[in-house]
């Protein structure tokens, strides 16, 4: 029988390993700062360390601090935030800037519960901020350190499931030490990333090994249990393409809520209509010619999304005088400045090649395009 690994040297092991091995120069951990914190955990959420580094120097160099992000204006926000996907995360981070610098005069609360109550900050999270910016003996629970747990342990059952997550964060709150807090915290990241990964796990290189009930299972990456399987149901839309003669695309913004919101995206007819007759009832727009350009899956965590793609050369257009700021026009130029999801902008750029190839059209203007 394998002996019980007391907290204080669990602890012990995990802190003299980061000592030896542990990251410690990500871009976030140059300035002990709880913005720099909160930004990448925020990052990180169901992200790889390496796709996030570029965009956190990005997001630095642009909002240097909370204030600069509190003031900055959605679509600028949204448009670093473009390629990270889940853009909920993108809209809370700005309104979270925003609660801070108004409720809490632009300085993070050091309180969990507080924490907890701002856009986007659950309670891992919340705990992130505590440890990692402030060095509060505060516990965290992301999905690296749920790893190591659970393997430590030998849980069974899905750790999304409420017993088991209540497990988890027990065995979070035994072992995080009242001091060395911070370190410990990257610590058990570092570990769950580079040491006991979800395939391979390196084992030998683990200081827990010895008392890892996984691992003398003879088999750890049967831990932690997969979520159960669920077939994803199948969407199906067209993205309408419209083109002018200037290369300039309509573009809509979309709802705050549900997928991509508050991101530029194309306009979307269902499957069974007519293109263009879509196009003139929703859009005014008098179109050329409807081409099919190309189709794709995108998926999402709860559906998959085929799109048929459908390039449209426009020869009118005809909004009413009390046009709604959501369908504008925008240029080539624009488009690398505006929040667009990732499926959308490949859409855009493969449509303008395409229309490049295309006789030109004349435009008749009835309403001067907006900018």
């Amino acid at each position: 029988m394998i002996p019980i690994l007391l907290p204080r040297y669990f602890q012990q092991r995990v802190l003299n390993w980061f000592n030896a091995h542990g990251r410690k120069n990500l871009p976030w951990q140059q300035k002990k700062l709880p913005y720099h914190v909160w930004l990448s955990e925020i990052m990180l959420q169901q992200t790889q360390v390496a796709t996030v580094i570029p965009y956190f120097k990005r997001f630095i160099k642009q909002f240097p601090n909370l204030s600069s992000l509190a003031a900055a204006n959605l679509d600028d926000v949204l448009s670093l935030w473009a390629g990270l996907g889940y853009y909920a995360r993108g809209r809370n981070l700005h309104r979270c800037a925003q609660m801070i610098e108004q409720e809490y005069a632009g300085k993070f609360p050091q309180n969990l519960i507080q924490l907890q109550s701002l856009p986007g900050i659950g309670r891992s999270t919340a705990g992130a901020i505590l440890s990692l910016g402030f060095d509060h003996a505060a516990a965290i629970l992301d999905g690296n350190v749920k790893r190591v747990l659970t393997r430590f342990h030998a849980l069974t059952g899905w750790p999304g499931l409420s017993a088991v997550n209540k497990t988890l964060w027990e065995l979070a709150e035994r072992y995080t030490p009242t001091r060395q807090t911070a370190a410990y915290t990257q610590a058990m990241m570092d570990l769950g990333g580079l040491i006991c990964t979800r395939t391979q796990p390196k084992c030998d290189q683990c200081p827990l090994q010895t008392h890892c009930l996984a691992y003398n299972t003879g088999n750890p990456v049967n831990f932690p249990s997969p979520k159960p399987s669920k077939k994803l149901p199948i969407r199906s839309i067209q993205m309408l393409i419209l083109v002018n003669q200037q290369q300039e695309i309509l573009l809509e913004k979309r709802p705050a809520a549900g997928i991509w919101g508050g991101l530029w995206s194309l306009p979307e007819c269902p499957s069974d209509e007519d293109s263009k007759n879509f196009s003139k009832k929703h859009y005014y727009c008098a179109t050329e010619k409807a081409s099919q350009l190309t189709q794709m899956r995108h998926t999402f965590s709860h559906f998959h999304l085929d799109i048929h793609a459908v390039v449209m050369l426009v020869k009118e257009w005809r909004p009413p005088l009390m046009e709604s700021d959501r369908i504008v026009w925008y240029n080539v130029q624009q488009l690398q400045k505006k929040g667009l999801a990732t499926p959308v902008k490949k859409l855009i750029l493969f449509a303008l090649e395409f229309s490049a190839t295309q006789p030109k059209i004349q435009v008749r203007r009835v309403y001067p395009t907006i900018k």
